[in-house]
Parts: structure tokens; sequence; C-alpha cells
């Protein structure tokens, strides 16, 4: 990878532990960190962020915006490679320089959601690799309770098509769902569905889940020959932490209360929760407050959910509202989210790693990313300090 060496200087550089005031840092000619804090930038460029935070590039490892890319109404559907581009420029102007796009498996649950459509659209982010901005990969969610949807996942799995798979379980009455009623209320209000289509799908897995343990199996051994990392979702006890963590999970997202998280945190699983979750103070589906889990110590990553402009107003919120330290909320969006991943060369503002970087300005008082850099080249830029 070749870049023009760049040399930031009056930067608020924020590391994985501590904070550096009026610091500089050099990117060099292979897109990686070369200096913090050096003598001199060498004879490169300069660039003074004049105060500005420098954080580390973001991770998120679960958003599933890209379908509202896809089908932004109801049944409404755009061109795959129109809105592979078009989530990443978002992403990148979020300050989220390696996003997990999630898409579902589930058929016929919603138009983008049906198992041939989420196939291509995980290659159309595939042929995106040749003009992208930041370094797009791909969550494949996989619903268990959707008996057609295994063939598809083990052969994207088999492509190399998968960087992350996680297991999902919707069935009403368990995980997300407590109840039925929740299940067809989220159904008629996010999908359209009807009442009665609701409870039809719902009657669907309910009888689709007394098979799933095959297909758990078969699609978690499959991920892991191929050595893709595996996540749980919507845990809400310990003992399915447990039983993930043995088919070999190693992250847990959206643990559904304090008691689970703390199990999946104890057990060695990085925990996701929702950005959106952070900002709002609570879940949409009344589920445990993310701010719970970062207070009790149990959150190891935040991630967009569906609003990728979250990450970073989730960080500033947690600093400024929870009085959190900016090195801790910025571990959530980054350092977190890459090491469970697996992702060694990204995830901290250190000598040696990608540079990957953001600067956050302070337009009107809200925290706003300025300037991106993936792989060290510049990927977005916008000056609020001219304006």
């Amino acid at each position: 990878m070749n870049t023009t060496p760049l040399y930031l200087t009056h930067a608020h550089i924020v590391l994985a532990e501590q904070e550096l005031h009026d610091a500089s840092l050099l990117i060099g000619a292979d897109g990686r960190i070369a200096a913090i804090n050096p003598e001199s930038g060498g004879g490169a460029p300069e660039l003074s962020l004049s105060g500005q935070w420098l954080l580390p590039g973001m991770v998120d490892l679960h958003c599933d915006a890209v379908e509202k890319e896809v089908e932004p109404r109801a049944r409404v559907l755009f061109p795959l490679d129109f809105a592979c581009i078009n989530i990443d420029r978002r992403n990148a102007a979020a300050g989220i320089t390696t996003p997990y796009h999630a898409l579902s498996f589930a058929h016929a649950e919603w138009g983008v959601r049906n198992n041939e459509t989420a196939t291509e659209l995980v290659r159309a982010l595939r042929r995106l690799k040749a003009q992208e901005l930041i370094d797009n990969r791909v969550h494949v969610r996989y619903e268990i309770t959707d008996l057609s949807a295994l063939p598809h996942v083990l052969g994207l799995l088999d492509e190399g098509g998968v960087d992350l798979l996680s297991i999902m379980d919707h069935t009403p009455g368990q995980g997300q769902f407590k109840h039925l009623d929740s299940y067809v209320a989220y159904m008629m209000g996010n999908h359209g569905s009807s009442q009665q289509a609701a409870l039809q799908m719902a009657e669907e897995k309910m009888q689709a889940r007394l098979s799933a343990d095959e297909r758990v199996l078969a699609v978690m051994e499959r991920a892991k020959q191929r050595g893709v990392p595996t996540a749980s979702h919507d845990d809400d006890d310990p003992q399915r932490v447990l039983t993930m963590k043995n088919l070999g999970a190693r992250m847990s997202e959206f643990p559904i209360n304090l008691e689970t998280a703390r199990a999946a945190h104890a057990a060695g699983l990085a925990t996701i929760l929702g950005a959106p979750n952070v900002m709002r103070g609570g879940s949409q589906s009344g589920n445990m407050r993310a701010l719970d889990a970062i207070h009790a110590g149990v959150a190891d990553c935040l991630c967009a959910d569906y609003a990728p402009a979250t990450m970073l107003a989730a960080v500033d919120a947690l600093v400024h509202r929870e009085g959190l330290g900016l090195p801790q909320a910025t571990r959530l969006v980054s350092l977190g989210p890459a090491r469970a991943a697996g992702l060694n060369d990204r995830g901290e503002i250190a000598v040696g790693l990608r540079a990957d970087l953001i600067s956050v300005a302070r337009p009107g008082g809200q925290a706003a990313v300025e300037r991106v850099w993936c792989g060290g080249k510049p990927v977005f830029a916008v000056d609020y300090q001219g304006r």
C-alpha cells in the first residue's frame, strides 16, 4: 500500500490507555503509523489538527444499515452496487474504517432479507473492493429457523465471502422477543407485515426451531474450518452463553440482561452492545441498557446496529454524560471490536499499525468527524473550522 506521508500536529491523540495533548503523529508511505511525537515530520507535508481528538478508526462488528440502502421503503429495492457505494461513503463520513455489514439470511422475512437477495448483496460488497474508501467486510447473520438458508450460508463460507458469522434465533418466547405480542408488533412496525402474516411467521419459526440444532452444528463447523469468527445473538441466560461458547462462538451480541452479559464476559466471549442503546439510554426492545453493562465492566464492544453515526455519538455521550475516560470509551468502538474479530493490525493508535485514523471536531458542541484516513489514505474531509 503506497500512500503519501503526512505529519499530523497539534492533535489530542487518544491512545489505548492514555491521552496525549498537543501531540503529533507521522503517517508513513506504507499506510502505517510511523511515529508518535517524533522530533520532526522528516519533510512530510504537515497538517495541524488544532487540538482536535485524533482517534483510531472505528471498527463496527454489526450494522445492518446497508439493508436500508438497498430497501429504503418496504419492498422498494435499489440496485445493489448503488447501495454498496452509498453505505461505503456513509461509513467513511461516520469515522468507521472497518464496518462489518450485517446481512440477515431469513427467507421471506423482509424484502432484502431473503436468501437470494442477501447472497447477491454479499457478492456486491465483494465487488466494491476495487473502489471502496474503507475496509468493508461481511457479517452473515444465520437465522436458525430458516430451513432454506443453510446452503446459501455454507456456499458463501466456501467462497470466502464471509468475515463474521452470527447465529440468530428470533423465535418468539425467548431471546429478543420474550412474548409473541412483541414479535408481532416488531414485524408490523419495522417490516410492514400484516398482523396475520406476522402471526403465521411466528408459528413457522416455532415449528422450525424444533429441528434447528443440526443446522447450527453444521454451519458452526464450516465456519471453524474456514477460520471465520462466530458470535451468538440475543443470549438470554448464562446456559445459552456456555452452549454457544462450546460450539465455538467468540462473541455474544446484544445479551438480553446483565446476568447474561456477566456470564459471557466471564466465559471470555466479547460482549457486543448497541451504540444507539447508549445514545437513547435504553433498548428499543425493553431489554438491558447498554450503560448498565458498561458501568458494570462487562461491555467489550459497541456496534452501530442500524445507525453508523451513533458510534462516535456514543463515545461522546459516554465521556461527557457518563463520565468515562476518553481512552476507555474509545476502546469500545476500536480496540475491543478489533481484537474480538482477530484483527491485530488496527484498533488503536500505535507505531506499526494501520493508519486508520479519525479527527473529531465539535461544531455546535457536538462531536463530528472532520477527517478520516484509512490505511493512511485520506477518504473523508470537511472543514468545520473554516465555516
